[in-house]
C-alpha cells in the first residue's frame, strides 16, 4: 500500500511543526490584543485590584489623607502611620541643622575678620570722665535676666538640635541622652520665664524703640558708620539697636506662640499643627540667636564703652556724642550730663563737681 506524504511526515515534517510551534507560541499571546476598544483606540484592560497594596498605600496615606475607626477617641487617633513625620525628620537632618549650622558659622567667622580688618570701634575723642545716666536699675534687671534666660533656652536648644552629631562622639549615646533629658527639662521650665521676661522687655523699652523714619533711614543708610565714615546721629537707641529689639519681640512671640503649641500637645492640635510648630519655633530660634551673635560683639569687644551701659548704668560724655549724638543733647539741654538717676537726692560734692564739668 502507497502511504501519502504530507508537508508534516519525514524529515521536512519535523521542521514544519517546529515552525508551526514557533508561531503558535509568538501569535497565541497577542490575539487578546484583536479588541481593541473603537471609541479610545486602547485595549481593553481588565484592572486587577491588589488588596495588600491598597491596604497599605491608605495606611501610608500616599494619596489622601484617611481615617480609620478606632475605640480611642481624640485628634487623629484614626491616623494609623503619619507620613508627614518622616518628612519633618528629613527636612529637620538634611535642611535645618546643616544650613543653620552654616549661617552661625558664616557669621561667627565674619565677625572674627571685622575685628581683625576694622579693629575695636574706639571713642575717638577719649573718655571725659563725665558719666551721663542711661539705664536705670530696673532696665538693666529686665535686660539681664532676659540675657540670661535667652542663653539658657539658646543653649539648651541648641544641644537638642546639634547634640547628636556633636556630643555622641565625645558622650557616647548614654551620656548624650541624659544631657539631652535634662537640657529638655531645662528648657520646658524656662520657657515661662522668657514669657514673663519678654513682656517686661517689650513694655520697657516700647517708646525708645519706635521708629524715627528721617534718623533711622539715614543711620541705615551709612550702615551705622561701621563700615567707615562719619558715625550717624542717633536717639537714645540706633536704628540697628532697634532692628534687634523688634527681632527679639516678634522673633520672641514666635517661639512663645510655638513653644506653647508644642507644650501642651493634648489641646485638640494634629500632628500636622505640631509639625508646623516644631518648623516656625526652630526656624526662629535660628534667626533670633543669629542676631544674638551681632549684639553680643557690638555690646562687648566690638565697641568701646558700650558694656558699661548696662552694667553701672551711665555711659561716658564722649561715647553718647559720638554714638548717640541726638540723645545726648536732650540729656545736655535737660541738665542730665553728669546728674544722678536720683534726682530728689541731693547731689554729692564729688558728683556735683562732675556735673559743673560736663556744662
Amino acid at each position: 500500500m502507497h502511504r501519502t506524504k504530507t508537508p508534516f511526515t519525514g524529515g521536512h515534517g519535523i521542521v514544519a511543526w517546529v515552525v508551526v510551534t514557533v508561531l503558535a507560541v509568538l501569535i497565541l499571546p497577542l490575539l487578546p490584543y484583536a479588541f481593541i476598544d473603537d471609541a479610545g483606540g486602547t485595549p481593553a484592560v481588565i484592572s486587577v485590584p491588589n488588596p495588600g497594596a491598597d491596604l497599605w498605600r491608605e495606611v501610608r496615606q500616599r494619596d489622601t489623607a484617611l481615617s480609620g475607626s478606632t475605640q480611642v477617641r481624640g485628634v487623629d487617633t484614626g491616623v494609623l502611620i503619619n507620613s508627614g513625620g518622616e518628612e519633618w525628620r528629613e527636612f529637620r537632618r538634611e535642611t535645618l541643622i546643616p544650613y543653620s549650622a552654616w549661617i552661625f558659622g558664616a557669621l561667627i567667622v565674619g565677625l572674627f575678620l571685622y575685628l581683625i580688618l576694622r579693629g575695636r570701634i574706639r571713642i575717638k575723642a577719649g573718655r571725659s570722665g563725665v558719666r551721663i545716666p542711661r539705664y536705670s536699675v530696673f532696665d538693666r534687671t529686665v535686660h539681664w535676666v532676659m540675657v540670661a534666660v535667652f542663653l539658657t533656652l539658646a543653649l539648651t536648644g541648641l544641644i537638642l538640635l546639634y547634640g547628636r552629631f556633636v556630643l555622641i562622639p565625645l558622650l557616647g549615646p548614654e551620656g548624650f541622652g541624659a544631657t539631652a533629658q535634662a537640657s529638655k527639662l531645662v528648657h520646658d521650665i524656662a520657657g515661662p520665664v522668657f514669657i514673663v521676661t519678654l513682656v517686661l522687655m517689650t513694655v520697657s523699652y516700647f517708646r525708645e524703640a519706635l521708629i524715627d523714619w528721617k534718623v533711622d533711614t539715614k543711620w541705615v543708610l551709612r550702615a551705622g558708620g561701621y563700615l567707615g565714615g562719619a558715625q550717624p546721629s542717633s536717639g537714645k537707641i540706633n536704628a540697628g539697636q532697634k532692628a534687634w529689639y523688634w527681632t527679639v519681640v516678634l522673633g520672641g512671640l514666635l517661639l512663645v506662640a510655638s513653644g506653647l503649641v508644642m507644650y501642651f500637645p493634648n489641646f485638640e492640635q494634629g500632628r500636622f499643627i505640631l509639625q508646623a510648630s516644631h518648623v516656625v519655633h526652630s526656624l526662629a530660634a535660628v534667626f533670633v540667636i543669629a542676631f544674638l551673635f551681632l549684639h553680643i560683639y557690638l555690646g562687648s569687644i566690638g565697641m568701646e564703652g558700650s558694656m558699661e551701659n548696662m552694667i553701672g548704668g551711665y555711659c561716658d560724655e564722649n561715647w553718647a556724642k559720638q554714638e548717640h549724638k541726638l540723645w545726648y543733647e536732650e540729656m545736655k539741654a535737660e541738665g542730665k550730663v553728669g546728674a544722678s538717676f536720683d534726682a530728689e537726692r541731693k547731689p554729692s560734692a564729688s558728683e556735683a563737681a562732675v556735673r559743673t564739668a560736663g556744662t
